[in-house]
């Protein structure tokens, strides 16, 4: 890449950054022995505050701690035999981050592994000084710092060598807040500090509850727009940080102070809100679609959540069954085909979002996925890692999507692992409803930056037995592909047929393009990689069509 393309590159990151964002990475850079000093203030002793019932809630993650000093995430095992290990260079940045999560201490069957968990704190606290390695980043003190809590408040007996060390991992989040990054990041700060202040007590807790409340109060509305959907546009991180929203009610209703109390009723209005768009999102499998980073076995599923809004209150109305319905969730940019049993569309109409932390964004502009008869039939790729290396862009990129890719460019400008220059902007979206079929259509600018600035527009047509996607390319372009990535459950035939589980066969037709059928790979989970095949169709002229049909 030239230098002026670099140029151009990071211009067009840095200019939808917030100042906040600039100033406080400033601060966290050149101010790290202020931020150093903050964080190891005095704070005395603590004793845990009353509340009326121990901490119980559902258990959904599974176990990751099998031994003392002996774990397993993302698929890969790895043990901490010394102290050098826990910031271990062998490892990646995400499993050394899980690590230090202490995820564990709340999974299923712990209340079985209190000595191991015993072992684990003390460990760590022994190895892990303050403001030292990853286990003093404010993530991974965050989602720690909750998991203590939790832990600690079903606990008979707390040694204070813990409760110290809590309080110093609070006063450690509280001097380093994410507002470099914003998003989910400061929203588990926020529900960290609260957790921390309403545990503790004292001055020092007065103010992380003060501060995680206001953060919280900041970034409820700013976060979960009015269609119930989670700004970061992924259905895996909108799952999660709807289970942060149940775990502060569940908070707000044993701890008994008034400042949680008060907030309780717009919490609900949130997660209740927030549900619905995760069921129109999940397919018929009742699991996530992989938009923008998305995997299974992160977040929690829609039925344990709904499981969990139901303990705390929330219970929520089932959806009706629908067929021949579209609807659009117009603040996240999503729209769903709903047709015969089982049978659902999802379609990618959405801007790249949020605009100053598109981190998990993908190039996945009209892009979709689609269920007929309750099983997967085309999916997007999904996500098996992050970083910054070429298969995490492969992954991001527009070729491991179900959209087009012209004269080889990525819709959007993905980069650097969580990085997003030049976006694609949806436009001219028309929604028509009929009797006998729904259609929605939509344009994107995203390859205007090429020679020929050509636009991509992208029709799909739902009916009766059958489903219909048109792609158009407006102006001048030397190649364009639309791709169909097929679930690994689904077989192609010679005869241009898919056959599904059970023995289902649906015919497909392809005009105005040659199409070939490649290997490709499917990426349900981080650290798996799946072999499926894609549907690779060569535009012949500036139109082309696939058509699927059913009996």
């Amino acid at each position: 890449m030239s230098i002026e393309s670099s140029f151009l590159r990071i211009f067009f990151t840095l200019r939808h950054l917030r100042a906040e964002q600039f100033i406080y990475r400033l601060y966290y850079r050149l101010g790290r022995r202020v931020v150093r000093r903050r964080a190891l203030r005095a704070l005395g002793t603590f004793q845990p505050r009353r509340w009326s019932a121990s901490w119980s809630a559902p258990t959904v993650s599974l176990r990751t701690h099998f031994a003392p000093g002996v774990f397993s995430f993302l698929g890969e095992r790895g043990e901490v035999r010394s102290v050098e290990d826990w910031n271990a260079r062998t490892k990646t940045k995400l499993w050394l981050y899980n690590l230090h999560y202490f995820d564990d201490l709340n999974a299923r069957g712990a209340d079985e592994r209190a000595e191991l968990h015993t072992w684990l704190i003390g460990r760590w606290i022994k190895d892990n000084p303050p403001m030292t390695g990853n286990g003093w980043e404010p993530y991974p003190l965050a989602l720690r710092i909750v998991n203590l809590v939790k832990w600690f408040a079903r606990t008979d007996s707390v040694e204070q060598e813990w409760i110290a060390s809590l309080a110093r991992q609070a006063q450690a989040l509280y001097v380093q807040e994410e507002r470099h990054l914003l998003a989910n990041h400061l929203f588990v700060d926020g529900k960290a500090l609260v957790f921390a202040g309403a545990f503790l007590g004292g001055e020092p807790g007065r103010r992380w509850l003060q501060r995680g409340l206001n953060i919280l109060d900041e970034e409820m509305p700013e976060q979960f727009l009015p269609d119930g959907g989670n700004f970061e546009l992924s259905p895996m991180y909108h799952a999660s940080l709807l289970w942060d929203v149940c775990d502060l009610i569940r908070l707000a209703q044993i701890a008994d102070l008034e400042e949680l109390t008060l907030r309780v009723t717009g919490w609900k209005q949130i997660l209740t809100r927030g549900l619905d768009w995760l069921q129109a999102m999940c397919h018929p499998d009742g699991e996530i679609s992989f938009f923008n980073d998305a995997a299974f076995g992160i977040a929690p599923t829609l039925t344990e959540l709904i499981g969990y809004a139901e303990s705390i209150g929330c219970p929520q109305t089932k959806s009706p069954e629908r067929t021949m319905v579209v609807r659009h969730l117009a603040e996240t940019g999503y729209a769903v085909l709903d047709w015969e049993e089982g049978t659902r569309a999802i379609l990618d109409v959405a801007e790249v979002g949020p605009t100053y932390q598109p981190g998990h964004a993908h190039a996945d502009t009209l892009s979709y996925e689609w269920s007929l008869f309750g099983q997967r039939v085309v999916v997007n790729s999904g996500t098996s890692q992050y970083g910054e290396d070429a298969e995490r862009q492969r992954q991001r990129g527009t070729l491991a999507h179900n959209t087009v890719t012209v004269d080889g460019e990525n819709s959007s400008e993905v980069w650097a692992g969580f990085r997003v220059a030049r976006r694609a902007h949806p436009f001219d979206l028309e929604i028509s409803k009929g009797e006998k079929g729904n259609r929605v259509s939509c344009s994107h600018d995203g390859y205007r930056r090429l020679p020929g600035a050509p636009i991509h527009k992208r029709t799909w047509e739902a009916g009766p037995g059958f489903f219909r996607v048109s792609d158009r390319i407006d102006g001048r372009f030397t190649s364009a592909i639309s791709r169909v990535h097929l679930h690994p459950d689904v077989q192609l035939t010679t005869d241009s047929s898919l056959l599904l589980p059970g023995g289902r066969c649906v015919r497909f037709a392809v005009n105005g393009g040659t199409y070939e059928v490649r290997a490709s790979v499917w990426h349900p989970g981080f650290g798996q990689s799946v072999s499926n095949a894609c549907i690779e169709i060569s535009l012949s002229t500036a139109e082309s069509v696939i058509e699927f049909n059913w009996d």
